[in-house]
């Protein structure tokens, strides 16, 4: 009797396409939007994911500054950073940060979601976020991502 050996199909890093989608974060609950997001960068939507292979696409999210948040999260959360020194610790709300630098609470959602290696860090450099309904990749022509 022969048995018929089948093979697992391994993706090779120039096989895969990276395609780039668009995002419109109005209205959109912060956490919800970031695991779509999060979801798309390392690729687990496509049918050949692989873990070890960088099969995430680029995702350009637009009107940051516009996201929603339950509960009382917008006084109570908070992000610290630290200078290196004694003392050197900083801490900002999540009100606070909307107001300054809207894109980081995204971007800062999103980083949290990803693996924590090298794989992580070059995904996160897909993303792309922006304040307000502007964004320079019109010429990548990005299709629109569902976010439920």
């Amino acid at each position: 009797m022969t048995t018929k050996i089948t093979r697992t199909y391994y993706p090779k890093p120039d096989e895969v396409t990276h395609d780039w989608y668009v995002v419109d974060a109005s209205g959109q609950i912060l956490g919800r939007l970031a695991a779509k997001i999060a979801t798309v960068l390392m690729g687990k939507h496509k049918p050949a994911y692989t873990p070890g292979v960088d099969m995430g696409d680029f995702v350009v999210v637009i009107n940051a500054a516009r996201i929603r948040v339950t509960g009382r999260k917008l006084e109570d959360k908070k992000y610290y950073r630290h200078s290196g020194y004694p003392g050197g610790i900083h801490e900002t709300s999540l009100k606070d940060m909307l107001r300054t630098h809207p894109e980081r609470a995204i971007e800062l959602a999103v980083k949290g979601m990803l693996p924590k290696n090298r794989l992580g860090r070059k995904m996160l450099k897909r993303l792309k976020v922006y304040a307000g309904p502007q964004h320079p990749h019109e010429a990548q022509q990005p299709k629109p991502l569902e976010v439920d």
